[in-house]
């Protein structure tokens, strides 16, 4: 089986999208994309930087055996929400978005990240 597995679904995003809209979500293994409605230049390099965004997810998810990933990063966003005082600052603040935001136009970043590097951005 070749991971990620990338889906497409508006339904199922709009249904987890509470806080704010999102483009993608990683649930391991799968990688779950708003539906392209167009195949115009745009669209498709968005599309890219997407998959690589949420594949470093795939990355980090790993490394941490899947289940502490989401338990670090729920814990993490509740704890920034009172850093901050707002959820949508929290969640780009949190060290696994910082780390795929800061890399997801890098299109061959997974081939030289360093296992854990988004615990520097923790604090950062």
């Amino acid at each position: 089986m070749k991971i990620p597995i990338i889906k497409y679904s508006d339904t199922f995003l709009n249904s987890v999208s509470w806080f704010m809209k999102v483009g993608g979500i990683t649930l391991w293994p799968f990688i779950v994309l708003r539906e392209v409605h167009d195949s115009t230049d745009f669209w498709r390099k968005r599309a890219t930087r997407i998959i690589n965004h949420e594949s470093i997810h795939i990355k980090q998810q790993a490394e941490l055996l899947i289940v502490p990933f989401y338990i670090l990063y729920v814990l993490e966003w509740l704890i920034k929400i009172f850093v901050y005082w707002s959820t949508t600052k929290a969640y780009y603040a949190i060290s696994f978005e910082r780390e795929a935001y800061s890399n997801d136009e890098n299109l061959d970043y997974l081939k030289s990240r360093k296992s854990y590097a988004w615990i520097k951005r923790i604090i950062k």
